[in-house]
């Protein structure tokens, strides 16, 4: 995926919502180890939900604050140019670096909960930092609300998560012409295993296949695109 550097409350392309706020914060690992990402809120004083959203390609955001301000890459891939809606309403979202380490993920867990108090937390990855939301959904089983792969990697295809306790829902573009992220894999787990699905159309493609603004990243649809997401979240933690 692209990668772009954005500071604080700019969204590259996308109008930024216009309560969001950026902040840099850490959480820490059990050995020491600090692990950075990006905060961003709208408002809400006591938030339910949460969602770590990882970028694709090389995935390595490195939010940092330089010269007083927040930088970090990525900023134009689909999660992370939405991340102000996705911190919209009764939701926080964490911006931080592709990991398949649990504990990296559990950090950023602990803060967020330290900070805002019980939350539902949801994972996010979308095309080749699915790689780490299918390999974190063993070991993080039950320690998070579940996980949301969008642009599957081809793999999504034989991933059952039948037998998990967290929450798993595959987002995909029917349009996709990404060759590492065929719709047919994510509408073949839903038809397999019942794993959650959401279809998208629409919008337009004005990259190659397997960037972000391609029908691969949801280009020109990103808010309905989120909203079905969020949705998703809201509906199964209201049962």
């Amino acid at each position: 995926m692209r990668s772009i550097l954005c500071s604080l409350l700019l969204l590259c392309s996308l109008p930024a919502t216009a309560l969001a706020r950026d902040e840099f914060a850490t959480g820490t690992m059990a050995d020491g180890t600090v692990v950075p990402y990006v905060l961003t809120t709208s408002g809400t004083d006591k938030p339910l939900y949460a969602v770590i959203l990882m970028p694709g390609g090389a995935g390595t955001m490195s939010p940092r604050m330089e010269g007083g301000k927040l930088s970090f890459g990525y900023g134009g891939n689909f999660l992370i140019r939405t991340r102000a809606i996705f911190a919209e309403g009764p939701f926080v979202a964490a911006s931080t670096d592709q990991t398949s380490t649990p504990g990296r993920i559990m950090a950023i867990v602990q803060d967020l909960t330290t900070r805002f108090g019980p939350l539902a937390v949801y994972v996010a990855g979308t095309s080749t930092s699915t790689n780490a939301t299918l390999t974190l959904a063993e070991p993080l089983d039950g320690k998070v609300a579940g996980f949301i792969h969008t642009s599957s990697f081809n793999r999504i295809g034989s991933f059952d998560p039948r037998n998990l306790k967290s929450r798993h829902l595959i987002v995909l573009h029917r349009r996709d012409a990404c060759q590492f992220t065929k719709p047919s894999n994510g509408s073949s787990s839903h038809s397999r295993y019942g794993t959650d699905l959401i279809e998208m159309d629409g919008g337009k493609s004005s990259d190659t296949d397997c960037e972000a603004f391609a029908h691969h990243g949801y280009n020109g649809i990103e808010r309905e695109t989120v909203e079905k997401i969020k949705a998703w979240i809201m509906a199964g933690n209201s049962r």
